[in-house]
């Protein structure tokens, strides 16, 4: 048997700063780019009942551990759950099992941060946000880390939602954060855009883009998911999380490819590549970039990695046992598995 450490959401919660989040996803990223290995999601879906399980996984070695996500969503429930186990990279051992719940828009937002911190301006200081939920929050968080802020736009659709996002914000950041009331309005002259959503539709028009922008999309992880026009992507130096996912999930990618509008070799790299230095980053100041963030196991085990060390010095959590294949499966003191 092995002793193994279950974290909760509520010992998740508060463990990490934003900033710490950037620095291990930063480092899990330039660990792929240095070749450790990942893999874009799964996704079954089922009709009835109407349900979606989803997993997706990495070895990061200098870390020493590998693990994933894996998450359940009954569309009847309309919610859905987040596990994530962390296991030694070594001996195979389960290190920790965690509730991903809280740490969600924390990991996914820090992989955005690093998108932005690899690929926009230096001097950028304008952002736009495109979405107002926990996702954005994250994002927008993170983002802050690697920017110095000055001014944030915020559009969501719903009046009441974009201002609250933006009253809080407003009180936690150092920017001066504000709604606005159309895309177009949060989008011209920001030097940083955030995507957050789930929109099957462009949310914003390409044309609008000042040359020397950065788009992050983190809200594209399926064909019919479509966050940016055929445009943005023409017009961008695109970089993705993983290219497994240029034909699988990328909606915006895909559809631009289908179209006609760019090339199926048009996207620049892997964003581990540009982390580690394999790739160039921004051609030039007048460059539009785009980071397309379907969300992977890099960050994931990144975070859960970093989180379960800042935990074991706090003491946080509850011990359970595993047992060895050797001991359950064979009962004999062996190695052996199928």
């Amino acid at each position: 048997m092995t002793d193994t450490l279950f974290l909760s959401s509520e010992d998740v919660a508060g463990l990490a700063t934003p900033a710490e989040y950037v620095d291990a996803v930063r480092d899990g990223y330039r660990q792929r780019g240095e070749g450790a290995p990942a893999e874009p999601r799964t996704a079954l879906y089922n009709e009835e009942p109407p349900g979606l399980f989803t997993s997706y996984t990495a070895v990061l070695p200098d870390t020493g551990v590998m693990g994933g996500y894996v998450y359940g969503a009954g569309f009847g429930e309309g919610d859905a759950w987040f596990v994530t186990p962390l296991f030694d990279a070594d001996s195979g051992e389960p290190l920790a099992l965690l509730d991903g719940a809280s740490m969600n828009p924390f990991k996914t937002g820090a992989a955005g941060a690093v998108g932005v911190d690899a690929l926009a301006r230096p001097d950028a200081s304008t952002m736009a946000v495109l979405g107002a939920g926990a996702q954005a929050r994250g994002q927008l968080r993170a983002a802050a880390t690697v920017r110095d802020l000055e001014t944030v736009w915020v559009y969501s659709p719903t009046k009441e939602s974009r201002e609250g996002f933006a009253g809080e914000m407003d009180r936690l950041l150092d920017a001066s954060v504000a709604a606005v009331s159309s895309s177009a309005a949060a989008v011209e002259g920001a030097d940083v855009v955030v995507t957050a959503t789930n929109s099957p539709e462009p949310v914003f028009d390409g044309d609008l883009l000042d040359p020397g922008t950065h788009v992050t999309a983190m809200g594209q992880y399926h064909p019919e998911k479509r966050e940016l026009d055929d445009t943005t992507v023409a017009r961008s130096t695109y970089v993705i999380d993983l290219r497994g996912r240029l034909t699988q999930d990328a909606g915006s990618y895909m559809h631009a490819v289908e179209s006609g509008a760019v090339e199926a070799d048009h996207c620049h790299g892997e964003l581990g590549s540009v982390v580690a230095g394999e790739r160039p980053g921004r051609p030039d100041e007048e460059a539009i970039t785009v980071f397309d963030s379907g969300g992977t196991g890099i960050e994931t085990v990144a975070a859960a990695a970093m989180l379960h060390g800042k935990a074991v010095e706090a003491g946080l959590g509850e011990t359970i046992s595993f047992a060895p294949a050797s001991e359950a499966l064979t009962g004999r003191d062996d190695h052996s598995s199928r």
